[in-house]
């Protein structure tokens, strides 16, 4: 096994995408630890060490306890995903894109992406007015809403 990583790292293009993969993931962690500025995390991690809340901060990676940068996790992005392949039974054009071979497939990710950062806003939205009503923002005005978000 050892000698398979080894030779893995002689070929440019698979340690290029190894030594990526794990820059991302050194990022990642490094962003769930970042709490974001105005936040009572403790009453954040009251909330989230009971029920749906502790499911969410799960899947987040445990970042949502921290109400760190990359709260969100990956959620937005698997919302986008199974929101589109519901789309492609309802929306013909989408049905004829997933035939379409690989073009379509480029196309319905870009579509996925695009919708990615549209449910992040909502998502992070929501996720400051829920955590409003626990009096883990005190100060909500504006600017910190906008700063958080």
């Amino acid at each position: 096994m050892f000698r398979a990583i080894v030779n893995a790292f002689r070929i440019k293009e698979v340690r290029n995408r190894i030594l990526f993969t794990i820059g991302i993931l050194a990022i990642y962690r490094f962003g769930a630890n970042i709490t974001l500025p105005g936040v009572d995390a403790t009453k954040i991690l009251e909330q989230v060490e009971t029920g749906v809340m502790g499911l969410m901060d799960l899947f987040s990676g445990g970042a949502l306890g921290r109400f760190a940068v990359f709260s969100l996790g990956i959620m937005p992005y698997i919302t986008a995903s199974i929101i589109l392949q519901l789309l492609q039974v309802v929306i013909p054009r989408l049905e004829q894109l997933a035939k379409e071979g690989e073009f379509g497939r480029r196309k319905i990710n870009q579509i996925a992406r695009y919708m990615t950062v549209g449910l992040a806003l909502v998502q992070s939205t929501a996720m400051v007015f829920f955590f409003r009503n626990f009096g883990a923002i005190p100060n909500f005005d504006f600017m910190h809403v906008a700063l958080i978000i």
